[in-house]
């Protein structure tokens, strides 16, 4: 498999930890996980960078670094809304014609938008700034409450950490929910987060809960896929009626207990398509979607293609067999 180029584009003052987001996702070096990103940085001017916290990065790379990405990565941008130049706004723009991937992180949105590659289409970055992009970029569809938003060759995340979720969303994308899924495991993170970024936002005055976490359900609803888990099973697990189960998944994730149990069930299906020879209808079984109409049904729903067209480009060869169940698709 070809190494995937990922440049990042660095403006002073640069975040190191917005950069640190791409940089440990794409080129961390991990024994269980096969290289298949290559990182550098670049930027307008190259040499010493200044960064937020006062320390300087050395750049050794120009803006012709872009015209070999195939990913081109924003990690913010300062002062938010600021100046960018001509020769930048068309590096991007040029990288993107030939058919690099763009994305940003937190107020490296405002680069894209500037450059044009977020008119008529849904976008984010911090929930700070969410009112100033939609101000300066009536074009934008800006939207407040998303980690992230993926159109393929073009995405944004939310403020700072969310540009993880982003990363990894890339990665999944390229690579297969399997080798995303070992990638957050080596850096201690899920795969997946659930809802927006508002749900990090406390109003105020408003007093912290922590007797309502979801976290034990979560976790014992992921060891039971393969079983009946409607909202009354797991309002009655939680102890708790279906309305409060529900606001509880609105707060604190977002989505709806049915939309998330199914959301898992369609990760843990990716995994299996990728890691195993099982039949398609044994795949739908395990993770509790009943039947591979269903799963197909899903799939296309969420993902945009078939399961067996998802095995073919993301299978690993050699996957464990079944003794004398032949591969459906």
């Amino acid at each position: 498999m070809a190494v995937h180029r990922v440049v990042a584009l660095l403006n002073e003052p640069q975040s190191p930890f917005e950069l640190a987001c791409a940089a440990e996702v794409f080129g961390g070096i991990r024994p269980d996980v096969p290289v298949r990103y290559d990182v550098r940085l670049c930027a307008e001017r190259p040499g010493p960078l200044r960064t937020t916290v006062g320390h300087a990065l050395l750049v050794e790379a120009g803006l012709e670094a872009l015209a070999e990405a195939d990913t081109v990565v924003v990690p913010g941008w300062q002062p938010p809304g600021g100046a960018v130049s001509g020769a930048v706004l068309e590096a991007v723009r040029g990288a993107h014609r030939r058919g690099a991937r763009v994305a940003s992180i937190c107020t490296g949105a405002f680069v894209l938008a500037r450059a044009g590659l977020l008119d008529d289409r849904r976008a984010t970055t911090h929930w700070r700034r969410t009112a100033q992009l939609a101000a300066a970029f009536p074009a934008v569809e800006v939207v407040s409450d998303v980690l992230y938003v993926d159109h393929g060759d073009v995405a944004t995340s939310a403020g700072s950490g969310a540009g993880i979720d982003l990363c990894l969303q890339l990665v999944r994308r390229d690579q297969g929910a399997g080798y995303a899924a070992a990638v957050a495991r080596g850096m201690v993170l899920p795969p997946h987060r659930e809802g927006g970024q508002l749900q990090y936002v406390s109003p105020p005055g408003a007093p912290e809960k922590t007797d309502d976490s979801l976290a034990p359900l979560l976790d014992w609803a992921l060891g039971r896929l393969g079983e009946e888990l409607g909202v009354g099973r797991l309002a009655g697990r939680a102890g708790v009626s279906e309305r409060t189960l529900a606001r509880r998944f609105a707060r604190q994730l977002g989505v709806g207990p049915g939309q998330w149990v199914l959301a898992r069930r369609i990760e843990a299906a990716r995994v299996l398509l990728e890691a195993s020879d099982l039949p398609v209808e044994t795949v739908a079984e395990r993770v509790g979607l009943s039947s591979a109409v269903n799963l197909r049904r899903h799939f296309r729903a969420v993902l945009g293609t078939t399961p067996g067209a998802y095995r073919r480009v993301f299978g690993e060869p050699g996957g464990a067999p079944v003794q004398g169940s032949p591969t459906r698709a």
